[in-house]
């Protein structure tokens, strides 16, 4: 399994989310000083693809954490349309990993001139995007050779939560910090059994992907990478939105994917699983608590528990290596899916 590159890459998440702790702690705390300095009331968000996947627990983290309201940019609104946004006040982020996404460069570039304070968030630290904000983060993750994004997708989620904890406090979240990497670490040990319970998922043509709260980055993370490496329509909702119109997709033996560790939305999450099991639904859980487990056809029990606010790094994980494992499983090459590249242009 070694030649393909996105398992390698998954293999090194723990790393990279280490590396970045180290490297970047000292830069995450200028801008936080900065933020706090400048009295900034809310952040925009500015991404596409896997990035906006990132901008989305970005929100929800910073709203929980830091209580700074936060809302996701359509940048075709500046690229297109040629509004002028005022911007004044505000942290304007900017995200891809490539950092040469067309429309978030500009977006950024007319946040910057609007008055905000910009950051941006890259694997490249040269990149176009990185050189337009005012505070480039990099991601520290080496060539990401895959075409699915995965260790890029972490570690933009690593510098977030880092962010946040300087928000918050300016002293280093060590403990914190290594108990995360340990849980990374611990979450590829399920390996073997994800491997082992792909191939009764290989004829699948369509599913749904779904959590809840800051899991609803995950749910739409992996419902991505099902498309990318797996040619399979993936949808993705927070539980409490499929549990109306779109439950009525429930059929006996229809694929329902959902990520749910312990914490706040576990009651509801919990709800929802026995709902599905009810309506017929197979049900791939990737949890912890045991009560969830036993309602699933596949469960996938996470072995560690992972604090509610840094569990995407960790379940996340799980849901790319289910989707790396089910393409071998299809016969498809998970590095080259296809039509697509590594660096993808809009505007």
């Amino acid at each position: 399994m070694n030649e393909h590159w996105m398992l390698t890459e998954i293999r090194e998440q723990p790393e990279v989310a280490a590396r970045i702790a180290e490297k970047e702690w000292e830069p995450i705390c200028a801008v936080a000083e900065v933020i706090r300095r400048e009295n900034l009331r809310y952040v925009m968000w500015a991404a596409r693809g896997t990035s906006d996947n990132a901008a989305k627990y970005g929100k929800y983290l910073f709203e929980v954490q830091n209580g700074l309201p936060c809302g996701l940019a359509a940048p075709s609104v500046v690229t297109l349309y040629r509004s002028e946004l005022n911007l004044k006040g505000s942290l304007v982020v900017g995200i891809s990993q490539s950092g040469e996404a067309p429309d978030v460069i500009e977006y950024v570039t007319h946040a910057k001139s609007a008055g905000a304070v910009t950051v941006s968030i890259t694997n490249n630290p040269l990149s176009p995007l990185a050189q337009a904000s005012d505070f480039p983060l990099a991601i520290h993750a080496g060539p990401e050779r895959s075409v699915a994004a995965t260790k890029t997708y972490t570690g933009t989620l690593m510098s977030l939560y880092l962010l946040s904890c300087a928000l918050k406090s300016f002293e280093k979240p060590q403990a914190e910090i290594e108990a995360l990497v340990q849980a990374m670490q611990s979450a590829l040990t399920l390996e073997t059994t994800i491997r082992q319970s792909v191939d009764r998922y290989r004829y699948i043509r369509e599913c749904v992907s779904l959590a809840r709260g800051i899991n609803q980055a995950t749910a739409e993370e992996v419902g991505l990478k099902f498309i990318e490496t797996c040619y399979v329509m993936a949808k993705s909702y927070s539980v409490a939105d499929f549990m109306h119109g779109p439950f009525a997709l429930v059929e006996p033996g229809f694929p329902c994917f959902l990520f749910a560790p312990d914490g706040a939305t576990l009651p509801t999450v919990l709800e929802a699983a026995a709902k599905l099991k009810e309506g017929g639904a197979e049900t791939i859980i990737f949890a912890r608590d045991e009560q969830l487990l036993s309602l699933a056809r596949a469960p996938i029990p996470v072995p560690v528990m992972v604090e509610e606010m840094v569990s995407p790094l960790v379940y996340v994980l799980l849901g790319q290596m289910f989707a790396f494992y089910l393409a071998l499983a299809r016969d498809l090459n998970p590095d080259q899916p296809r039509g697509l590249q590594k660096v993808t242009k809009t505007r």
